[in-house]
């Protein structure tokens, strides 16, 4: 497969930058095989049918981004810079792998100061990536980095504004629990928990995972070869009572449909021996045309960039000619894109 087979031309104007309020006021694209309609995520309880089960990614998004200063002795008055940090991934050693701009003028073992509170020593670089060791720990860290840091916005949106005080709301789920993300189930941010309640209400049944959305979610594909492409790496889990209980839905004949690629991508890299098992590891699970799904019956998610493993996966689940009628007609009645845009249901059969 060609990268150029997952490209589409996309109006600059369509690029969301601020999500819709209230959330469920987004606008709702159902594909239901053939078919296609034009409803509102609060029109969800005339979509789903009461057997459904909609898998949802309970990560939360930490404030990654941090705006510091370096400081060195020096005569020419040239001791103190300025840095941007993007946190990337707790290391087992305590440190942070973090994406540093600039590297080049952060020495190993030199501090970056971020806030009074706040502060961080280079301790290693590889890979293009600096190890930061923090001044804290455990609660101190977590109270000082959400004082200090801003949310880590997908560059598309980073370009056209800065991150602010709005975004630490925006830029998380209802549900969101477990600490560890650097980027939203973005899916997920449509919910309210009165939609929640209404869908409980009717029938629908809810199960929680963790996969843990890393910055890699948003690298760029730069192979002509699709096979060529090396996929990113996140750590999830699916939990004994998440898979005993998606695996009975599928049993009484229920449609299982994650909420987000991100819980897609788990509960398919836990089923890969063709039932869900309860699972914990990283994967690097990339789901192309002619993948075989082993749970999802569909997916709640929102449209996603040219030439991306995520345009990838919706074309695996509904075929590669369908997802670009989908996205032609998305275009043609203005539905905003990426992650603070629109959503779609796709559900592949009738």
């Amino acid at each position: 497969m060609k990268l150029s087979e997952f490209d589409f031309d996309l109006p600059d104007a369509l690029i969301a930058v601020r999500p819709a309020r209230p959330r469920t006021s987004a606008k709702l694209l159902v594909a239901q095989g053939d078919s296609t309609r034009d409803l509102g995520v609060s029109d969800l309880v005339s979509v789903l049918r009461a057997e459904d089960h909609l898998v949802l990614n309970d990560t939360k998004v930490i404030p990654a981004r941090l705006f510091g200063e370096r400081h060195r002795a020096s005569s020419d008055g040239s001791g103190a810079a300025k840095i941007e940090v993007t946190l990337l991934e707790p290391q087992a050693d305590g440190t942070w792998a973090a994406l540093i701009k600039p590297l080049r003028k952060v020495r190993d073992g030199e501090q970056i100061v971020f806030s009074q509170d706040l502060s961080a020593v280079l301790v290693h670089r590889y890979d293009g990536m600096g190890y930061l060791e923090f001044n804290l720990t455990g609660d101190d860290f977590d109270a000082a980095l959400n004082a200090a840091g801003a949310m880590p916005l997908p560059p598309y949106i980073a370009a056209k504004r800065a991150a602010d005080a709005q975004d630490k709301e925006d830029y998380q789920t209802v549900w969101a629990a477990n600490t560890g993300a650097v980027a939203a189930p973005t899916a997920s941010l449509h919910f309210e928990q009165w939609l929640l309640d209404d869908l409980a209400a009717m029938g629908v049944k809810f199960s929680h995972v963790t996969l843990h959305v890393g910055a890699g979610t948003f690298l760029p594909v730069k192979v002509d070869d699709v096979a060529d492409h090396v996929m990113h790496s996140e750590w999830g889990q699916v939990s004994a009572q998440a898979a005993a209980d998606i695996m009975a839905t599928k049993a009484a004949g229920g449609r299982v449909i994650p909420v987000g690629t991100t819980a897609l991508r788990l509960i398919e890299s836990a089923a890969r021996s063709g039932t869900l098992e309860p699972w914990e590891g990283d994967t690097d699970i990339f789901i192309t045309p002619g993948f075989e799904f082993q749970v999802a019956d569909g997916l709640m998610t929102n449209f996603h960039l040219p030439k991306s493993t995520l345009m990838m996966l919706v074309s695996a689940l509904m075929g590669t000619q369908r997802i670009r009628e989908i996205y032609a007609h998305a275009i043609a009645h203005d539905y905003r894109f990426f992650s603070y845009g629109d959503s779609s249901i796709l559900l592949p059969k009738d």
